[in-house]
């Protein structure tokens, strides 16, 4: 792009906000404009708001470090610098659903990590890869907030990414039945070792209201547009148990599936290898080359090893096998902050940018 496009960040001190810095700081799109939070952070230097709460590998880049925070409820304020913003505040679902409709409705697209407008049928609810056509729906969007650029957009939820990439590619050989267990890193719920001690040698078998969600957003991602609303697909059946065990990042699945029309593995082998989506056609900077990495491997993929596949943004796949209650079972794996939050997000707004959909001010 010839200019870079100016980027916000709202619920910047945040852990995902923090990781959306990290991506964002030399990015070939973006440039960060905005920087806002809630009122405790308003007013402060960014350094100064996330003192001893900084969770990156990395330092704050210096740039940011010297930015101030502005408050997340002065929409104006928030918006002036910024082309588009990034959103990924922690409040209630009314409130989020009430905030992002103000900023888009002041023609500021948003780009969403919250959940609250998953189901907003208008809203597309975006793996990049998968259906990059449901940001069709955008226009009708825009008729009911009665907006020319302004629109929201959101990632899906990060449970789901291990899986539903590995699903997508043998949807016409017609999935009936899929039970899937996901092993969540803390991170997904804004932790660090430090933060949570209780976690260590141990694993919570519950994760509040991600089952739902791990077996309903695949039918909204594999759906269809109709009458100005994203209509969820009927099938497959999924059931998922949702488990946070003692891993920093990466999310993992464990998934049995039955199908109409039974594939051989060496069909489904080549169809993983082979399967690529609008990023990778169209080169997008935070797009991994290979999407889907299948490991031959009876010990992989794991967490600590492969997670950072392709920058994180790669899905991990392994131990494909036929099963005698099931047709076949397989591993999946994905970064839950990188794909399956900031950066999903990230590629979500490249897309955006390259099909238009954000320009300028």
């Amino acid at each position: 792009m010839e200019k870079k496009l100016r980027a916000g960040i709202i619920g910047a001190t945040g852990m995902v906000g923090q990781r959306f810095i990290t991506l964002l700081a030399d990015h070939p799109y973006f440039e960060i404009a905005s920087l806002s939070a809630s009122g405790r952070s308003a007013g402060k230097t960014y350094a100064e708001a996330v003192e001893g709460r900084w969770k990156m590998k990395t330092p704050i880049p210096d740039f940011v470090a010297k930015m101030t925070v502005k408050d997340a409820s002065d929409i104006e304020l928030s918006t002036r610098d910024a082309d588009f913003v990034f959103c990924a505040v922690d409040m209630k679902k009314d409130e989020i659903r009430a905030l992002e409709e103000a900023y888009a409705k002041t023609e500021t697209p948003v780009v969403s990590n919250n959940s609250a407008h998953r189901w907003t049928d208008d809203v597309p609810m975006v793996i990049p890869e998968i259906n990059d056509s449901h940001l069709e729906i955008i226009e009708a969007q825009k008729k009911r907030l009665g907006t020319k650029r302004g629109f929201i957009a959101v990632k899906p939820n990060c449970s789901i990414q291990s899986y539903v990439p590995l699903l997508t590619p043998l949807l016409d050989f017609e999935p009936t039945d899929v039970v899937v267990t996901t092993y969540q890193a803390i991170s997904g719920a804004g932790k660090t070792f430090k933060d949570w001690p209780e976690i260590i040698d141990n694993v919570i078998p519950y994760i509040g209201g991600e089952e739902e969600k791990s077996e309903q957003e695949p039918l909204k991602i594999w759906g269809r547009i109709e009458d100005g609303k994203i209509v969820k697909a009927q099938s497959p059946r999924i059931t998922t148990q949702c488990i946070r065990v003692p891993v920093s990042d990466g999310h993992l699945a464990a998934v049995f599936v039955s199908f109409k029309n039974k594939p051989a593995k060496e069909q489904i082998l080549d169809r993983w290898k082979n399967y690529k989506g609008v990023p990778q056609q169209l080169g997008l900077p935070s797009a991994p080359k290979q999407f889907i990495t299948y490991f031959e491997e009876d010990n992989r993929p794991q967490t600590g090893l492969d997670r950072d596949l392709e920058g994180g943004m790669g899905i991990s796949a392994g131990r494909l096998r036929e099963d005698f209650v099931y047709d076949y079972k397989f591993i999946g794996l994905s970064h839950n902050t990188l794909r399956g939050a900031a950066g999903g997000a990230v590629l979500i707004a490249e897309l955006l940018a390259k099909k238009g959909y954000i320009q300028s001010k």
